[in-house]
């Protein structure tokens, strides 16, 4: 069975207890901030995180933030530095048993929206994003880049960290481009459908490098979701989901509450089942809704809430016995 988890911090706040009560007992861990000198990669570090979760009854299944790795991505100078401090990490999780680390390869800039505030069911506040508003936004600090340049720069990235997640026994879940359309303000973007991150796990195969299958991505960028998680199932590289969803293109699309999207969710459920998926899968970018501030837009409390029951209704729908 599927592990539900959600994206907790790197410290106890009152979404620790509340997933609890929840039945949610999986993590999705940032990197904890520079603490005594250490680092956010360093063992120890690492390891106080490690045990604040343990002690409140939660296990880290993943850790989604990441080092800098701009120059990385850029293929610049000091690059090699940075992927030295990647692997640091990636040998201090398989040492406290952290056993997969989500990564993305977006230049520049992370996820980008052109709207946090509109309006959905209710009144309730998404994201969203119209290509055709940056068609004169300048560009980002480096742009241009081409693509070209960015796959050669992934595969050297590949090249010396696939290695250390072999021997750490760390599986590397690479998240795709937010949102799956090229270029964003001069910077190219690569990881925007699912032959892109076949393609990009394909530069440097292990069986420790998979995806994140992100379902909100891959749906804008009109991929079947149920074929997705058997294509990548099939050949046991998902390592990690995003479950969430959008209604429209990527050129235009919106998020969703996770029952008002485009895409059969209990379907998706289903065939996680079928397929035997036993990793982390976790809600994301959820609504904003009323008396909340959307100071923190796609991780406010209640949509979390929401999004985790509707979750678990589904998994019992699939998972229970005739």
């Amino acid at each position: 069975m599927l592990k539900l988890a959600e994206r907790l911090g790197t410290h106890e706040s009152p979404l620790w207890t509340l997933c609890k009560q929840m039945g949610v007992n999986y993590g999705v861990a940032a990197l904890p901030p520079e603490h005594q000198g250490w680092k956010p990669w360093d063992y120890m570090n690492l390891l106080q995180m490690k045990t604040r979760y343990e002690n409140a009854g939660l296990r880290i299944e993943v850790i989604e933030s990441r080092p800098p790795a701009n120059l990385t991505k850029l293929g610049k100078p000091g690059r090699d530095a940075e992927i030295a401090t990647v692997q640091e990490l990636i040998v201090n999780m398989g040492k406290l048993g952290i056993p997969v680390w989500c990564y993305d390869f977006m230049a520049d800039f992370n996820w980008f929206r052109t709207s946090t505030t509109t309006r959905t069911r209710g009144g309730a506040l998404v994201s969203s994003y119209d290509h055709s508003l940056v068609a004169e936004a300048p560009y980002s600090e480096n742009a241009p880049v081409s693509e070209d340049e960015l796959w050669s720069n992934l595969k050297y990235y590949l090249e010396k960290i696939v290695p250390v997640a072999e021997k750490a026994k760390v599986r590397l879940a690479l998240h795709p481009d937010d949102p799956p359309i090229s270029p964003i303000r001069g910077m190219s973007r690569i990881l925007t459908s699912a032959d892109a991150l076949q393609q990009a796990i394909d530069l440097v195969p292990s069986e420790y490098s998979g995806i994140c299958l992100c379902q909100g991505v891959l749906s804008a960028a009109g991929e079947d979701i149920p074929a997705t998680i058997r294509r990548f199932a099939k050949q046991d590289k998902l390592f990690f989901v995003h479950f969430r969803d959008t209604r429209g293109t990527a050129e235009r699309f919106e998020e969703t509450f996770h029952d008002d999207g485009m895409t059969d969710m209990y379907e998706c459920i289903r065939t996680y089942a079928e397929v035997g998926f036993d990793g982390p899968l976790r809600p994301d970018h959820v609504p904003t809704m009323a008396g909340e501030d959307n100071g923190n837009p796609g991780y406010e409390t209640m949509g979390r809430l929401f999004a985790v029951g509707y979750i678990k209704g589904l998994m019992d729908g699939v998972y229970r016995p005739s």
